[in-house]
Parts: C-alpha cells; structure tokens; sequence
C-alpha cells in the first residue's frame, strides 16, 4: 500500500471532523496510533531493572470498552502528521513516531454511504513512544486516558480488529525492534 499517494473520495466522516477521508480502491483509510511507554517495574531504577511496555488507551464517546487514537487525514499533511495529531487531539500525548506497523480492515458503520455502501475501512497503524502527556487536550471533556500492559488492552479492548493489530502487529513490531537493540 502506497501510503502517500492521495485518491481522494470524501464519505461522510462523522460530527468531530468533516472529513476528508483518503481512499485506496475501495476502502476508507484512518490512522491509528498505538502510543507506548516503558514503565520500569523497579523503583531504585537500577541499569539491570525489568521494564514493562505499557499501551495507551482512551475510552470510547459511543459505548463500553477502550480504543486506541485514530481518525482521518487532512488535505495538508502527510501520513505520519495524521497519526501523530490524532494522538495529541484523542488521547492528549506527544511523542516519537517510531515506525508503521501494518494496516487492519473493519467495518465500521459511521463510513456506510455512497462511496463504501458495506463500510469498509482500512486504518494504517503506528507505533508512538510517549514522550510528553499534555495536560489539556482538545478532546479532554470526552475522554480518559488509561495506561495498560498490553494483556490488560487485549482484554478491554472494544473492537476484534484493534485487538488484532495490537495483539499480532504490534507485539510483533515490538518483539523485532527488541532483538534489534539487544
């Protein structure tokens, strides 16, 4: 998938943002951020001490369950942009931007309209090393951030395909980047 090159269709994007939406064949595209951080599970901080990834999740404004930052793209900026202003305009958090780590279809029936009659969607997902949690956000009055491990955000996880991509993508990506440095 060629993430930069911009076919635009404009579906209906729901009452936060009026869209639009980039569309590759025929499926909607958003962007999620699963933002990370490493919690050391020792107090002294010692050089040999045991760091656990922890998993940033916000709640849902439309029911039960918890979700990762996602949302659409705007006509003046790039993909890595997109991703990183959903998390500072979802969940409150700035950070690095370390790598895309694959793309999820689902359905998803605020896109049901003309252009994706089933509501297909496609969301590319990233990988955010918090680095700063801001302490006011734009959509601070509607949401709560929770810190996770990532066996907690499988579990309270609200969309089979959220689970999947932090489940299989990330913890993969993760698993990678770890033999990497090591």
């Amino acid at each position: 998938m060629d993430l930069n090159k911009r076919e635009k269709k404009v579906p209906s994007c729901g009452p936060t943002r009026p869209g639009p939406w980039v569309d590759f064949g025929d499926d909607v595209v958003t962007w999620l951020c699963i933002p990370f951080r490493y919690r050391c599970l020792d107090e002294s901080h010692h050089e040999n001490s045991e760091n656990v990834v922890e998993v940033l999740m916000i709640n849902s404004t439309s029911g039960p369950g918890l979700l990762f930052p996602k949302g659409g793209w705007e006509n003046d900026e790039t993909v890595e942009e997109a991703a990183v202003r959903e998390a500072i305009e979802e969940a409150g958090v700035r950070g690095d931007l370390l790598d895309f780590v694959g793309d999820y279809n689902f359905k998803s029936k605020t896109h049901e309209d003309e252009f994706s009659p089933e509501g297909l969607c496609k969301a590319a997902m990233f990988a955010l090393l918090v680095k700063e949690e801001l302490n006011s956000w734009p959509e601070q009055s509607t949401r709560i951030r929770s810190w996770l491990t990532i066996s907690q955000a499988i579990h309270n996880c609200r969309h089979a395909w959220m689970k999947e991509a932090l489940e299989y993508g990330f913890c993969k990506w993760l698993a990678q980047k770890r033999k990497t440095t090591s």
